[in-house]
């Protein structure tokens, strides 16, 4: 989020140097600097012990390729937590360990994705409302139903060279 007014009083902004930061949109009325803002969300590779991966079709994001499991951090949760959540949410799934992988800025979106692998115990997957279909698939394969260059896709493939 790029900022015109204060989001607190709602005076137009200036422009005003701030240290090595440079031009920095700021209020003279508050007396404060509003730096742009972003949304952090999370990007997860839940795994199993099989060595599958849960991948999710979403008719909102693609209705021919997969993705992982991904949502929005809450106020007051930790990127960890996130990940518990969303897991649970999304597939119904329990994670029993966590690996925190990579940030993925996703600059379309204005989002910071924190990217994780969430290992799991496998069992059947149990669909939110969000989540038009989803299925185990081999590591292995996993690849070529996601879309080539995605932050998914740069998630996964991080994970099975990994493996490797």
């Amino acid at each position: 989020m790029h900022f015109t007014y204060c989001p607190h009083c709602g005076t137009k902004l200036t422009g005003k140097e701030i240290g090595d930061e440079g031009i920095i949109p700021y209020c003279e009325n508050c007396k404060i600097p509003l730096w742009d803002m972003f949304t952090t969300s999370i990007i997860t590779a839940v795994v199993n012990e099989c060595g599958e991966i849960a991948l999710l079709k979403q008719n909102y994001v693609s209705t021919t390729k997969y993705v992982c499991v991904a949502g929005i951090m809450k106020i007051g949760e930790s990127a960890e937590d996130t990940v518990v959540r969303e897991v649970k949410e999304e597939i119904g799934q329990d994670v029993k360990s966590l690996q925190f992988i990579k940030s993925y800025p996703y600059e379309k979106r204005g989002m910071l994705m924190l990217g994780y692998k969430a290992n799991v115990s496998k069992q059947s997957l149990k669909l939110s409302g969000e989540v038009d279909s989803a299925q185990w698939v081999k590591l292995g394969e996993a690849l070529s139903l996601l879309r080539e260059g995605s932050i998914g896709w740069q998630l996964v493939k991080t994970i099975s060279e990994e493996k490797k």
